[in-house]
């Protein structure tokens, strides 16, 4: 095969001697299939190489690869947008790894552009917080260090629980669950981020509960004392795995630190976030 090769590849200033092959020689079909092997990121550096992967990388069939197994339910029930499936398979890749605000902005998806993993976030909108609507326990507060345009700030409170539940189609894997929680109430003043800690107490005195269940059986329980204040901290809830693709899991999750027998507060509360276990490694 590689001497019939040799052979018609003829120098063409007429000196009539073989030329080695080049990789610009390679069809579109061949180069498409290198290129359905590879990561995203791959894919995308190979296509600037030359014409032939540069068309290859296009192909519907390498990025329908690509995409999670769930990605119609995620166009057609979570977004609710029948159209995206008109797109190249490579477009909706693109539109999907961006964030996509569903449930009337109250939550997020987008998909992880190195590895096509399904990602969520839950605001504080859709969340269940004890007292929320009583303005001498909570304040919700204007921010831009968040997916959303405002974070749930808890002045002081007795009896502190947040609760969420979530029903997703995820792809088959293992996932992650996180609370993004911050001590003290940050700002900016002379174009400098500055941390208010004026309520920050109680927090050191017991830890804060955290808890996972899920609708077909596995449940996931921790604790630790809330620190770092002035900073977004990533607190792990648990793990859960999804073996059926197809199957509706629905994830019900807990923040708790119910010990009446003193105060706290200074805590904002951005969301909950569900990652891929091998894409939370890079977050956490």
């Amino acid at each position: 095969m590689g001497a019939n090769i040799s052979g018609s590849v003829v120098d063409r200033d007429g000196g009539g001697s073989p030329l080695k092959p080049r990789l610009g020689d390679i069809p579109e079909s061949c180069a498409a299939l290198v290129l359905a092997k590879l990561d995203p990121p791959e894919i995308c550096k190979l296509a600037r190489v030359n014409r032939s992967f540069h068309g290859a990388s296009s192909a519907d069939f390498i990025w329908e690869s690509k995409l999670p197994s769930s990605y119609k339910f995620i166009v057609e029930e979570v977004l609710r947008d029948t159209t995206l499936l008109n797109l190249q398979k490579k477009e909706l890749y693109a539109k999907l790894c961006r964030p996509n605000p569903f449930d009337a902005d109250t939550k997020e998806i987008w998909l992880d552009k190195n590895t096509g993993g399904v990602c969520l976030s839950i605001s504080t909108m859709a969340l269940t917080i004890i007292g929320i609507d009583d303005r001498r326990y909570w304040t919700r507060i204007s921010t831009e260090e968040s997916r959303y345009p405002t974070v749930a700030y808890l002045q002081q409170i007795w009896w502190f629980e947040v609760d969420g539940e979530v029903k997703f189609r995820f792809p088959a894997g293992t996932y992650s669950l996180f609370f993004r929680l911050q001590l003290g109430k940050s700002s900016k003043r002379l174009g400098r981020r500055v941390c208010n800690s004026e309520h920050i107490h109680g927090w050191e005195i017991k830890p804060v509960r955290f808890r996972l269940t899920t609708s077909d059986g596995q449940s996931g329980e921790s604790q630790c004392y809330l620190d770092n204040p002035g900073s977004w901290v990533l607190y792990k809830v648990g793990d859960f795995v999804v073996k059926n693709r197809n199957a509706l899991m629905n994830i019900k999750f807990s923040l708790t630190q119910i010990d009446c027998t003193h105060t706290k507060g200074g805590l904002c509360i951005d969301a909950a976030l569900i990652y891929p276990t091998n894409v939370a490694k890079d977050c956490s």
